[in-house]
């Protein structure tokens, strides 16, 4: 198995940057800050990266509440700040990079044997993360939000396709978290084996910079 960029399974899919778990004051501070709340603002050009939360898994299930699909332990996502204004308001990144170890992914799908990858397609993507914790992830103009899993199965190789508008996720200070839960993605192509519908859920932490956690103000 080798290591496959992902998803937003989507994921990725998707937008660094930090979580929150109330808005912060921090009145001529940036949006971003590393080192603490109303700490040293993050500069534009720098890299945030996060994995998933120790003990947590990615998951990418047939629907919203069950447990029929997709889990993976091993995912990181990458994104660089390309705006971090005065807070409150909203820093903007790039999100070059979402990634998944199919090794470290399961299935318990009827007729699938395994994962072979999961491929995070039309990056880069953009993302807004507000002063209030909210994230937004979204692709270029004319584009979606794409992402491709290729599955095992005792037929041979089958590729299902999902595709979403946009993700919405939330940050927070409490553990320097950006989440998402069930976000949704419908299926644009592939075999019965696939789901009509993935439903991403996912909880990345630390998200730092330059090793140091990033705080959202």
């Amino acid at each position: 198995m080798r290591t496959r960029t992902l998803l937003t399974l989507a994921g990725t899919v998707v937008a660094l940057t930090l979580p929150l778990a109330g808005p912060a004051s921090a009145a001529d501070g940036a949006v971003l800050t590393t080192g603490s709340v109303g700490g040293t603002a993050v500069a534009a050009g720098e890299v945030l990266t996060a994995p998933l939360a120790s003990g947590t898994a990615a998951t990418f299930y047939s629907s919203a509440t069950g447990t029929s699909g997709i889990s993976c332990t091993s995912s990181q996502f990458t994104a660089t700040v390309t705006d971090n204004p005065s807070a409150p308001g909203t820093a903007t990144e790039s999100v070059s990079a979402h990634t998944f170890n199919a090794a470290s992914c399961t299935t318990n799908v009827v007729g699938v044997l395994g994962v072979t990858s999961i491929t995070v397609n039309n990056l880069p993507y953009s993302s807004a993360v507000g002063s209030d914790g909210s994230v937004t992830v979204t692709p270029a103009a004319g584009s979606t939000i794409q992402t491709t899993v290729v599955l095992r199965t005792l037929l041979g190789s089958i590729n299902c396709v999902y595709q979403a508008p946009s993700l919405a996720g939330t940050a927070s200070n409490a553990d320097n978290t950006i989440n998402f839960a069930a976000a949704q993605f419908t299926k644009v192509s592939g075999s019965s084996l696939c789901f009509a519908n993935g439903y991403f859920t996912a909880k990345y932490a630390p998200v730092t910079s330059s090793g140091e956690a990033v705080y959202v103000n």
